[in-house]
């Protein structure tokens, strides 16, 4: 049974840790008032926006040290959104990672937005969660979480792959933005 701490209580985090709940997995969910509490999931997820994870990392990034950290941010440029702001051959899972080096950093849960988490479904198909990583053990214990919770998980591969789920994550962003897609909906696989 994996535990989880759940950086960040907004939509998502309470999403993940619904998922996580559904799969009888215990979850520590932190938000910003609770940084003086000591992490204690195996998998830590950072529910937070991505001007955050700066400063996430500057107060516990010695406490991530041999954890598996899923980092499920968009790094778009909040004011315009209209771009990335990571390096078109980096991510923000690869500065995570970089910063980040004794962890087991996963991109994941970027593609999917809460109410398609909350729903289990993305329209009449079962919410896909893409996890990309370069350890396969920390991405079969994400994946393990993911399907004991009721949805459906797929192995996008290396980390590397993660700038292609940002891009995508970011599409999907912005068309539910510009109301051509609702925040209930949104992309879905069929595999």
């Amino acid at each position: 049974m994996a535990h989880l701490s759940i950086l960040g209580t907004g939509n998502m985090g309470q999403a993940i840790a619904a998922v996580a709940g559904r799969g009888g997995h215990p979850v520590q969910l932190l938000g910003q008032s609770d940084a003086g509490t000591a992490i204690t999931g195996d998998i830590v997820v950072l529910a937070v926006p991505y001007p955050a994870v700066a400063d996430v990392i500057a107060q516990r990034g010695e406490s991530l040290a041999g954890k598996v950290v899923v980092d499920i941010t968009n790094p778009l440029n909040f004011e315009t959104f209209d771009a990335l702001v990571v390096p078109a051959d980096s991510s923000a899972a690869a500065q995570i990672a970089a910063a980040l080096p004794q962890s087991r950093v996963l991109k994941a849960f970027n593609t999917t937005f809460a109410g398609t988490l909350a729903a289990g479904t993305v329209g009449p198909i079962p919410t896909t969660v893409l996890i990309a990583g370069d350890d396969a053990d920390a991405k079969s214990e994400l994946a393990g979480v993911i399907t004991s919770g009721g949805l459906k998980a797929v192995d996008a591969g290396a980390l590397s792959r993660a700038r292609e789920l940002e891009a995508l994550g970011f599409l999907q962003l912005t068309l539910a933005v510009g109301e051509k897609v609702s925040w209930t909906g949104g992309l879905g696989v069929v595999a």
